[in-house]
């Protein structure tokens, strides 16, 4: 038997069953949703499995062999992505941690020395992400001529969070196909729900998906439009925009509704689209 919507995966013989994390409507969603009909693939009407972090892996999530086992880290720019995507892992049965990473302006990431947490039932509380202030150009020294003149101090590295899972067997049948099946991936609700948790943001006109600049992207798009997400990527190639009101009436029915931890305006449907 295979996993729905992905056939080069075949269902891998997991270990005993850990409970699942169930989740509940908030309050009020019932009238609000009145008549609203669930997509097939929706978040809300397929069951969490290890396999929909090929969603993470569409967009800028990696993935890491060892051994007999298998992980995927994602690197993401704010506390509340945190919160949500350890949740999303901890649902499907993978041990989850995070660690604070810095960013470079010019794009270089150093990781810290700490760790936070390598297995954990649900995310820490990281610090805010707001970058720092930056400081105010140093004057030049009038009477230093000889030196040479004193330059504005560099933009501060920007804290960003590396989440990760623990290297599972439970991962190991989306390792063994992938990059491959990237060419047939299909992206259900699910799928597109860790994505969003991941790298969604809205923009003018749409809502951005994040994309690595390092794949190619091709295979994603393409799976983009057989989900009904056409869009386009930007000229810098670093998202791919969804716009049009069907088409994001249908990426938020997709992903669901929005988890407690992140912000109205942040998903898909919310405050800002």
């Amino acid at each position: 038997m295979t996993e729905t919507g992905w056939p080069l995966i075949p269902r891998e013989v997991l270990p005993p069953p850990v409970p699942v994390a169930k989740r509940h409507p908030q309050r009020g969603a019932a009238s609000r949703e009145a008549g609203r009909q669930l997509s097939m693939f929706g978040a809300e009407t397929t069951e969490p499995s290890p396999a929909d972090l090929a969603g993470l892996l569409a967009g800028p999530g990696r993935l890491g062999r060892m051994g007999g086992t298998a992980r995927v880290t994602v690197r993401v720019d704010a506390a509340w992505r945190v919160h949500v995507l350890v949740g999303e892992l901890v649902a499907r049965g993978l041990a989850a941690g995070w660690a604070p990473v810095t960013e470079n302006p010019d794009g270089v990431r150093e990781d810290e020395p700490s760790i936070q947490s390598e297995v954990i039932d649900g995310p820490k509380h990281p610090k805010s992400d707001e970058p720092g202030a930056t400081e105010p150009p140093v004057e030049p020294d009038a009477a230093k001529v000889t030196e040479p003149e004193a330059e504005a101090d560099p933009e501060p590295p920007r804290q960003i969070f590396e989440v990760r899972t623990a290297y599972s067997q439970r991962l190991n049948g989306l390792a063994r196909a992938w990059p491959a099946a990237a060419a047939q991936l299909f992206l259900s609700g699910p799928r597109l729900r860790l994505w969003v948790a991941a790298a969604g943001d809205p923009r003018p006109g749409g809502y951005a998906l994040g994309l690595d600049l390092g794949k190619d992207r091709l295979p994603v798009e393409a799976a983009l439009v057989r989900a009904g997400l056409a869009g386009r990527v930007s000229d810098d190639g670093r998202f791919y925009l969804i716009s049009g009101r069907r088409r994001l009436r249908r990426l938020a029915e997709l992903v669901g509704e929005r988890p407690p931890a992140a912000p109205e305006e942040s998903w898909p449907g919310g405050a800002a689209a």
